[in-house]
Parts: C-alpha cells; structure tokens; sequence
C-alpha cells in the first residue's frame, strides 16, 4: 500500500508541477518566455524578460505549487489515513519530488521546464524547521551577494539541504530509522541530482 501510495502522490505531484508559472504569466503580459533571454520558464529567466513583477510572480507561483501539496498531504491526508509521522513526513517528501519533477519537465511543453529551485524551496518551507531553512535562505543570500551567480547559490542550497536531512536524521529528529530513513535521504539525494542535472549549461559557464 505505501507503494502505491507514492506513486500516487508522484503523478499528483507532477501535475501541480507541471503548472508552469513563468509561461503563464509570460502568456498574460505578452511573453513567450521560452523563446526570450534564456528561454528557460524559471524565476530568474521571468525576471530578465519581465521585470520584478513578473519574476515576483513565477516565483511565487512556483513556490506555493509545492507549498499547498505537500502541507496537504502532511496535515489533512497523512493524520486521516492514520499514518504515523515518520510515513507522513516521508509522504510529503515523495509528492514534494512530484512536483519538483513536473516543474523541470512538463509534458506539454515538451519537457523543457525550469530548474526546479523555487519548488524545492516550497518543498523546503513545508517540511523543515525554521533553522533548516534560515540556514539555507542566509547560505544563499551570501552566495549570491558575493558571486553575483543565482545558479552558484541555488546549487549551494540543494547541497546545504541534503547534508541537514542527513545530519538531522541521523541525530534522531525525524523520528525516523532504517529503510524510511534512507528512502528520505534518497528523495533528498535525488533533489539534488535534479538541480546540478538543470544547471548543467551553467556549470559549463562557471
């Protein structure tokens, strides 16, 4: 059943992923985002074609598109299916990668979606304490100050975020152990693969 469950969660994820925010809003301001400035449907891209409110937009939009799922899933599915905190915490991750994975490839855009960092970041809101997530947000603020590279920072952050979910998990605070334990850390693991595999033209260029 917790099979079936995931894979469950996974479609339903990626089809709250595959809203892409930064097409949309580019279709409603007169933007085809994919074929201007990098052509990517990302926050970053959405800000260099369409200025702060567009840029505040999609990334809103793309936040909130793993936020609400996963809170969801975590606190009105989870609780009334009875599950217990370690399957409910590990649930939320498994539809949190959904959504991360319908960001980044969405069918009807032939797959080419963004790079997933704002979902990740909702998915990161959602599912960690405030000291996870202030140390990634204080990690990236400083990257990015000091390189000038958005990608430098974001690629810093899904890193940041795979080491406090192991470290975390290994000082007992997820109330997890054994196999859900490590399919945690590979969700985690695999959230970090994404983003370096989405940032690949920018590693060449760093």
């Amino acid at each position: 059943m917790e099979l079936v469950y995931s894979i469950i969660f996974l479609i339903i994820g990626y089809g709250f992923g595959s809203f892409s925010t930064g097409y949309v809003v580019g279709r409603m301001s007169g933007h085809n985002i994919q074929s201007e400035g990098s052509g990517n449907i990302g926050t970053t891209n959405a800000l260099r074609t369409m200025g702060a409110k567009g840029g505040a937009l999609t990334f809103a939009g793309d936040l909130l598109k793993a936020f609400i799922p996963t809170l969801l899933v975590r606190f009105v599915f989870c609780p009334n299916m009875g599950y217990s905190p370690e399957m409910t915490y590990l649930m939320t991750l498994v539809i949190g990668l959904g959504v991360v994975i319908g960001h980044n490839f969405p069918f009807y855009l032939h797959f080419k979606g963004g790079k997933g960092i704002a979902a990740t970041a909702g998915l990161l809101v959602s599912t960690t304490n405030v000291w996870m997530v202030l140390i990634c947000l204080v990690s990236f603020v400083l990257i990015v100050g000091v390189t000038r590279y958005v990608s430098l920072g974001s690629l810093a952050v899904v890193i940041i975020y795979l080491i406090e979910i192991i470290v975390y998990g290994k000082m007992g605070g997820f109330g997890m152990q054994g196999a859900h334990l490590m399919e945690m850390y590979i969700i985690a693991a695999l959230l970090m693969l994404s983003a370096f595999y989405k940032h690949k033209e920018n590693i060449k260029r760093l």
